[in-house]
């Protein structure tokens, strides 16, 4: 399952093919994952079900970018490393990310099942969708450190040249999720909880590969002892602020899409009610698969980025971006057009027609979709960005994109434009970071 990669000497576009095909069949197996959830509560449990299923989303999107951010610093830092011919500080920096993000996620963990009715009308869930919102959180959080321990070892198994074997600690735990999702909801009848012990199962399972890998298979990166004494705490505690400084822009990536759920799950209700939500779950499903996608592109040339930053090859960085800027380019353009044409039947997967929720979303969706292109743009630029230690510009952009113009954008569209405004809110903040980064670029070239 490894190939024989030299990020410093073999031609760009070739390094980049080798490391896309199967970083993105695995995001693709990913993106399985979350729509046959969606798919399977819709289908066998109900559009509350799939409506209160959306309201913990966000709590999944925070766990991925943690473990994003740990997976984004940490191999930034260890290709710098690999290029400067230093492969034990680069095991030793991998290592440290693994036991500083399973302490952190399982702490957020505990705190979530400890609080966890709380934390589902905090995330906006009316009385009627609480109690599956919260039987949903005591199925899946307490198996958290899995999902984020999966999303972080992608970027190591990559960096050890086997992007085939990290594909496959996708495929597996998304296969496994469906059979588990059809017996525990269509055969057992476990209802809400049984769709989340079937997700946690897949992540356990994906984790399980991840860590088998880094013991027992890994050629470069893979776990090794780490000293305990003050001195060496010391620099683990410094090296793990600096990755986790690197990886916080990929954290704040997700935990924007968890914003833009917790946003618009409010803004729904209140115009639409609990059919509303329903509706807006699908643009929830959709929007992270979406990601998945421009993610895996940025994933594929981040190593290459990163490596030959560290060389200081800054032709091969040029290539490796615009590669990956117009590859995801023709991604954003190729969604947009399929759910402007096939909206009616991608919500069908979810809700049945004739369903109040099913007419409310086959009319947003396509206006939904045209943030898929400056989507694109908005994910590579922050990616390169963490690629090349500029994260202060990373974190700028993702905190506009994310936070800033989407909530300005939910707060102010729907007084404009009514319910097509919801729809819209997502694609105008998207333009306009976009627009953001092209100004930031034409002052840097100045």
């Amino acid at each position: 399952m490894k190939d024989s990669i030299d990020f410093g000497t073999t031609k760009v576009s070739s390094l980049f093919s080798k490391l896309l095909m199967p970083t993105l069949l695995g995001m693709v197996s990913s993106a399985l994952f979350v729509i046959t959830d969606g798919i399977f509560v819709g289908r066998g449990l109900g559009s509350d079900a799939l409506a209160a299923v959306n309201i913990v989303a966000p709590l999944f999107l925070i766990n991925t970018g943690i473990g994003l951010m740990f997976g984004v610093g940490a191999s930034v830092v260890a290709s710098i490393h690999l290029s400067h011919g230093k492969p034990k500080t680069a095991r030793i920096n991998v290592t440290q990310a693994v036991i500083a993000l399973s302490m952190l996620v399982a702490a957020f963990s505990a705190l979530i099942v400890w609080r966890a009715p709380g934390v589902a009308c905090l995330l906006g869930s009316s009385e009627r969708l609480l109690a599956p919102a919260v039987e949903y959180i005591y199925g899946a959080v307490p198996f958290f450190v899995f999902s984020a321990m999966l999303s972080a070892g992608m970027f190591y198994i990559r960096l050890d040249a086997s992007p085939r074997y990290a594909m496959m600690c996708n495929v597996v735990p998304a296969l496994l999720n469906i059979v588990l999702d059809y017996l525990f909801i269509f055969v057992f009848h476990w209802g809400v909880i049984g769709a989340a012990v079937a997700t946690s199962l897949g992540y356990i399972a994906g984790a399980g590969m991840v860590l088998w890998y880094m013991l027992m298979m890994g050629r470069t990166i893979k776990l090794c002892r780490v000293k305990t004494h003050l001195r060496s705490l010391r620099m683990t505690r410094r090296n793990v602020g600096y990755m986790c400084r690197l990886g916080f822009p990929s954290l704040l990536c997700e935990a924007a899409i968890a914003t833009m759920m917790f946003a618009g799950n409010y803004v729904f209700i209140a115009y639409l009610g609990e059919d509303g939500v329903a509706a807006y779950s699908i643009a929830c499903y959709v929007f992270p698969i979406i990601f998945m996608v421009y993610n895996a592109i940025a994933q594929s040339a981040q190593p290459i980025l990163s490596y030959n930053y560290g060389a200081r090859l800054t032709r091969r960085v040029s290539s490796a971006l615009r590669m990956a800027l117009f590859t995801a380019l023709g991604s954003g353009v190729m969604f947009l057009l399929i759910m402007y044409f096939f909206a009616p039947d991608i919500v069908s997967l979810f809700i049945p027609a004739g369903f109040p929720a099913n007419t409310i979303a086959v009319g947003g969706m396509p206006l939904f979709a045209l943030g898929f292109v400056p989507f694109a743009v908005n994910i590579v630029a922050i990616g390169y960005c963490q690629s090349v230690e500029r994260d202060a510009a990373a974190m700028f952009i993702t905190a506009m994109r994310g936070y800033v113009l989407m909530l300005l954008c939910f707060w102010l569209m729907p007084k404009l434009c009514g319910v097509s405004g919801i729809w819209l809110a997502v694609p105008v903040a998207e333009l306009l970071t976009c627009v953001l980064i092209f100004v930031m670029y034409l002052r840097n070239r100045k």
